[in-house]
């Protein structure tokens, strides 16, 4: 049994932004816990895509099972729904094996969403929800957007007031909700709020103090994508049809700007120039979107080097030890 047991059952979650040393943590956080590892990567999901979306190798698994990577055609339409239910049912299968789930990975949404079990309101799809969409789909083609964002102003206006008119797609949905359901999408993501977490979740988050650390990191996992051969996945890739126009894998960091590239539109330089920034600004929305948490639990390599150094430890170990306290001291507090 599990300390401070509750009626939830108690996961641990490594997040925090790319390139930060999310696996390493895990799969040892995995190891010394008896658990087993669950990507929170949305673009990891993805079968082909490897290089560009730094998915841990089988060295750097080091025999820890590792669950939500590479199951997903990249043709196939995926979203948060669909990695809740997967995720959701791994922990839940990894529970049942007596280990301790551990989730690490950087979209932020889908394991809010997985750790609370998000009730979403466009599952399950029916015949009457595709009439809708198809409607609202003919008429933004016909008269554009305005008339649709105007409506849902009417009927939600807290929702478009969050979603810019431009976002055509989260506009139709919002309404397409309302539409089908006779609930606002306001009132689902307030009702999805109320309800307890399905799981107890100690959140352990890495960063850096020094900021050009996490920036040279970032540098040098871009310059190892491009010696391991990112534009030649790419280029199979496109070429056999798995990046198709439209996509949410053709428009992963990484692939995006190689596609550009490939098109002819830019220079392999400036394809690489521009994989550096897109990476480095993502890096900045995970951090912005995880510490609006207040039960995370900050840990600092940077800063941890020294005392590992000074109690003969290597920083991984030393991180490693203070994730383990955390879960098992079982604080929510969102104390550093």
């Amino acid at each position: 049994m599990l300390p401070n047991e509750t009626k939830s059952p108690r996961v641990l979650c490594i997040v925090g932004p790319t390139a930060s040393g999310k696996t390493a943590l895990a799969v040892a956080a995995a190891k010394a816990l008896d658990g087993e590892v669950i990507s929170c990567d949305s673009m990891q999901i993805y079968k082909y895509l490897s290089i560009g979306t730094a998915k841990p190798t089988p060295e750097e698994m080091d025999g820890i099972p590792h669950h939500c990577i590479d199951f997903v055609d990249p043709r196939t339409p995926f979203s948060c729904p669909d990695y809740v239910a997967a995720a959701t049912a791994c922990a839940h299968g990894i529970l049942s094996r007596g280990k301790v789930p551990v989730f690490c990975g950087g979209t932020g949404l889908y394991l809010d969403s997985t750790i609370r079990g998000t009730q979403f309101s466009d599952k399950p799809e029916d015949a009457a929800e595709s009439t809708v969409m198809a409607e609202l789909r003919a008429e933004y083609e016909q008269d554009g957007i305005d008339g649709i964002y105007a409506r849902l102003t009417a009927v939600d206006p807290d929702a478009a007031s969050a979603i810019h008119k431009n976002n055509t797609k989260r506009v139709l949905r919002a309404l397409e909700i309302y539409l089908t359901t006779g609930k606002t999408k306001t009132a689902w993501d307030a009702q999805s709020h109320t309800q307890p977490p399905v799981f107890d979740a100690c959140y352990v988050g890495l960063d850096y103090r020094d900021r050009t650390i996490l920036h040279d990191r970032i540098n040098r996992r871009v310059s190892l994508m491009l010696e391991g051969g990112l534009e030649e996945e790419v280029r199979r890739l496109y070429a056999e049809g798995c990046l198709p126009d439209g996509s949410t894998a053709a428009q992963a960091i990484g692939y995006k700007e190689f596609l550009s590239y490939l098109r002819g539109e830019m220079s392999l330089s400036d394809a690489a120039d521009n994989l550096r920034t897109a990476t480095r600004r993502y890096a900045k929305r995970q951090l912005t979107w995880f510490r609006r948490n207040p039960a995370m639990h900050w840990l600092y390599p940077d800063e941890i080097a020294h005392d590992a150094e000074a109690c003969g430890e290597n920083t991984l170990s030393l991180l490693c030890q203070k994730t383990v306290e955390l879960f098992y001291a079982g604080t929510t507090n969102g104390k550093e």
